[in-house]
């Protein structure tokens, strides 16, 4: 076995593993703020959405408070205090408060809560006195709309990010090569575990590692996509029952010069396997990936079979999933396998 690499690109469960650094326009960020607050963690959401609303109602506490103040409702309740049996229910003669009931911040704070979120205890009420204070009234009702809609909005985007629904789309923990059709393969098993379908499934397979140009350019991370093909063609798949996907190693395959007995030197090469499609219950876009490193993947072994008929309908038995057996492979590159073909071809033609 060779020593592990250093890092993989994409992990095991599809997370790209890269990191980010010494970015100077952090402005543009703020310039998409509502897929800035659906990337946070949740921590950081629900802080957020907790601080959104908080602070809200303390601004608006302190405007309700300022109405009431300028209005001289706080000096009136200061008397009220003092003297309870003044006018016929508590109120001077003609004198009418912006906001009734409002004695300090605190109940400025508590009336802002009713107004925003809509409670209407009734003890406290805007009344016709202060134009502002219907306006504002009216500021306040749509300031909280707009919060509740951005809010709620980032909190049902968090729940139904397409990468949930990948969970359940599954890939074998190791890749196996041996002969198909009598041509070296390289194949892998994907699944789906939920019985809604993914609609217009794709899969793709890019070989990254390191190479070098010949001006001596080197490139860390090259990413080179290759052909797969599958039982149904091309690259798209009806992935009702799990697939075994295979890529023919050819000629313009960038595996076409491994032989098991150097495959686990490459320490820089790592197979990604993406799989996009629409999930037929939302309709949106999914992706699931893997990546798998030069020592996940098994020389002269196959899948074994894990449909069956049963009772008039075809079960899957997934705790065979990933089960592999070995299988007659020749221990060499595909480049010499078909060279000895040619060989054997000219030998089998050519006149006695």
């Amino acid at each position: 076995r060779a020593r592990e690499r250093r890092a993989r690109f994409v992990g095991k469960n599809g997370a790209c593993n890269v990191a980010h650094k010494n970015i100077r326009e952090q402005g543009r960020f703020l310039q998409d703020v509502f897929t800035t607050l659906v990337d946070l963690k949740w921590p950081h959401t629900l802080l957020i959405f907790t601080m959104s609303f908080l602070c809200s109602w303390l601004l608006f506490g302190m405007v309700w408070w300022l109405i009431a103040f300028a209005h001289g409702d706080l000096d009136h309740s200061t008397r009220l205090q003092r003297d309870p049996g003044e006018g016929a229910a508590g109120t001077p003669a003609g004198f009418v408060p912006c906001v009734t009931s409002i004695h300090s911040f605190t109940s400025a704070f508590l009336f802002s809560i009713e107004v925003q979120v809509t409670i209407g205890f009734g003890g406290r009420m805007v009344t016709e006195e202060c134009p502002a204070a219907i306006l504002v009234l009216i500021v306040q009702n749509i300031v909280g709309l707009v919060i509740n809609a951005i809010m709620l909005g980032c909190i049902f985007m968090k729940t139904s990010q397409a990468h949930r629904r990948a969970e359940t789309l599954i890939f074998s923990k190791h890749a196996v090569i041996a002969l198909r059709e009598g041509k070296l393969c390289f194949m892998l098993r994907v699944g789906d575990l939920r019985k809604s379908m993914i609609i217009s499934a794709t899969i793709r397979m890019q070989v990254v590692k390191k190479t070098a140009s010949l001006e001596g350019e080197v490139v860390p991370l090259n990413q080179i996509d290759i052909q797969m093909e599958n039982p149904v063609g091309g690259n798209s798949i009806f992935l009702v029952s799990p697939l075994i996907i295979y890529h023919v190693i050819d000629k313009n395959s960038p595996l076409y010069d491994i032989s098991p007995m150097n495959l686990h030197h490459h320490e820089d090469l790592e197979i990604i396997v993406i799989l996009e499609g629409v999930v037929e219950t939302t309709g949106i876009t999914t992706q699931a990936r893997t990546s798998y490193l030069a020592d996940e993947i098994l020389w002269g072994q196959r899948f074994v079979p894990i449909v069956a008929e049963e009772d008039g309908r075809y079960s899957v038995d997934y705790s065979k999933f990933g089960n592999t057996v070995k299988v007659p492979t020749p221990s060499c590159t595909a480049r010499q396998l078909e060279e000895d073909r040619s060989i054997m071809d000219t030998m089998t033609l050519s006149p006695k």
